[in-house]
């Protein structure tokens, strides 16, 4: 419709909300806009339109920070680009921090949008996808009376566990904003992005510590010290690939299951190199990821979170036969599998994210128990391996476990190792080893006499046959038919995956 098509009554109306929202469009005007694509850097909306389907966006709020009523500064969107729109064709809400609008700081407009996108996911069962470059609450907000009603962070601590949710972090993140980033369930990182509850400067001022912003809450730190951040990427398009990546082996909530998918790559084969990956000696280290790369449908149908925190065990999505599972397996390269406080609490995370949203989860056990040592006791190993036998035990999503070479004391209960704990099958390869302790330095600690010990050493490496004689597992079987057998076990739980599924109910204190 050209003008001249306009009534006259509405001409005047439509002109100036055509003015109001390019001035909401406008984000921080051409010099910044400039200034920000000569570094290489996507803008607020551009963020968006490489995360979303195609023309699919459609914001809200346009308009909140359009109009000034104690002569403060207008803010373009309030420094918040955000609305709805589809990843791979589901509906999602998204938000996008701002930092061309007053370095994307939080004013009361900026909350009551978030806001309003927190409820919005929650009452139409969506994901929600939040990407941060902001400064936290906008200094000015204490010149203004602040309204008396709820802020997000209530809302997205409501939204756990019954829609998936994410943080992607791309620049410098902090006070509120950070906030935000935690309460989400995956968190993204670029290399170059901080994080963190206050920057340098107010750091200084408080505590007289002088510190860069990279030491503080940079992506490295976070990934491999803190356990803040689960993954870094290189960049925004990395990043928004891997949120549609993960996404893909979630449902959109937490009333429906993974989507299933078929294809050649999921049908049935051995696995006669594993035989070559895995060595029969337990004493020798091998890398673990060569045996979920085996089992997995291809590569590409494999995410590991958190690669860089608890590397003595991996977490990871994978595709089984068109089947979306978590995966926790012990990686022997790692203090031989041992599990850590860090490990612990990195599975405990993951595990709650397979049990909110029904996914499957294939446990791969090889480890000489949990860390001991002075420095893993003030770590406060046994809490968090106590917290992560609370998350595996809860578990209402099918578990499947296979020991590989050796499961020991309490690392192999937080394997789910353990007979008569839901598990839908349990599988061990030949010539495992089982008991409280390694018979080596067991027998030694208690001080046995040798012939005792000896039958100690006998017993434990006698495992699988006793093991297989008492039902202690479902069946021994060959290394060769790992995959076969995790895909029979996933065929068995299938009816029960097709059933009305609703939210996990969660009782009890964590340790």
């Amino acid at each position: 419709m050209t003008d001249a098509d306009i009534p006259d009554d509405w001409r005047f109306l439509l002109q100036e909300f055509d003015r109001r929202i390019a001035a909401g469009r406008a984000m921080g005007g051409p010099e910044k806009l400039a200034k920000r694509a000569a570094q290489g850097r996507l803008n607020a909306r551009e963020l968006i339109a490489a995360l979303v389907d195609t023309d699919s966006f459609r914001e809200l709020g346009t308009l909140v920070g359009s109009v000034s009523y104690h002569d403060e500064a207008l803010a373009a969107a309030d420094a918040l680009v955000c609305g709805i729109a589809c990843i791979d064709g589901r509906p999602v809400v998204v938000a996008c921090e701002d930092f061309t609008v007053m370095g994307g700081s939080i004013g009361h407009g900026t909350n009551a949008k978030k806001l309003r996108l927190a409820n919005l996911a929650l009452q139409e069962k969506i994901p929600y996808i939040s990407i941060l470059e902001g400064s936290g609450e906008r200094a000015t907000n204490a010149l203004s009376r602040y309204p008396y009603a709820s802020n997000d962070l209530q809302i997205l601590a409501r939204l756990s566990g019954i829609v998936p949710t994410v943080c992607v972090v791309v620049g410098a993140s902090a006070g509120h904003g950070a906030l935000t980033g935690l309460m989400k369930d995956f968190v993204i990182m670029t290399e170059s992005a901080v994080m963190f509850a206050a920057g340098p400067p107010l750091v200084e001022a408080a505590l007289g510590e002088k510190v860069s912003k990279e030491e503080l809450g940079g992506a490295h730190m976070h990934a491999g010290v803190s356990g803040v951040c689960h993954n870094i990427v290189t960049d925004e398009r990395e990043a928004f690939a891997l949120v549609r990546r993960y996404l893909g082996f979630l449902p959109s909530n937490a009333w429906s299951v993974p989507p299933h998918r078929t294809s050649v790559a999921g049908e049935r084969r051995s696995l006669p190199h594993i035989l070559h990956i895995v060595p029969r000696d337990g004493s020798k280290a091998y890398d673990m990821r060569k045996v979920i790369e085996q089992i997995a449908d291809t590569a590409a149908d494999l995410i590991e979170i958190q690669p860089l925190f608890g590397k003595s065990l991996l977490t990871y999505f994978a595709r089984l036969g068109g089947y979306a599972v978590g995966v926790i397996a012990n990686q022997p390269q790692i203090l031989a599998g041992a599990i850590t406080a860090d490990a612990a609490e990195k599975a405990a995370h993951f595990l709650g994210v397979c049990n909110a949203f029904h996914v499957p989860v294939v446990f791969l056990a090889d480890n000489p128990g949990v860390m001991s040592g002075s420095q893993a006791e003030r770590a406060g190993t046994l809490r968090a391996a106590a917290r992560m036998y609370a998350a595996q035990s809860r578990l209402t999503a099918p578990k499947l476990h296979v020991t590989l070479r050796k499961a020991f004391g309490f690392g192999s209960s937080l394997m789910a190792m353990n007979p008569f704990d839901a598990q839908t099958v349990t599988y061990a390869f030949p010539g495992i080893s089982l008991g409280g302790m390694p018979a080596l330095g067991g027998g030694n600690a208690a001080r046995l006499e040798k012939d005792t010990h000896a039958l100690l050493l006998e017993a434990q490496q006698s495992g699988s046959w006793n093991a297989g004689d008492t039902m202690a597992y479902d069946e021994i079987i060959d290394p060769r038919e790992l995959r076969n057998a995790l895909l029979d076990g996933l065929l068995l739980c299938s009816e029960r995956m097709k059933l009305a599924v609703v939210p996990t109910t969660t009782t009890g204190v964590d340790p």
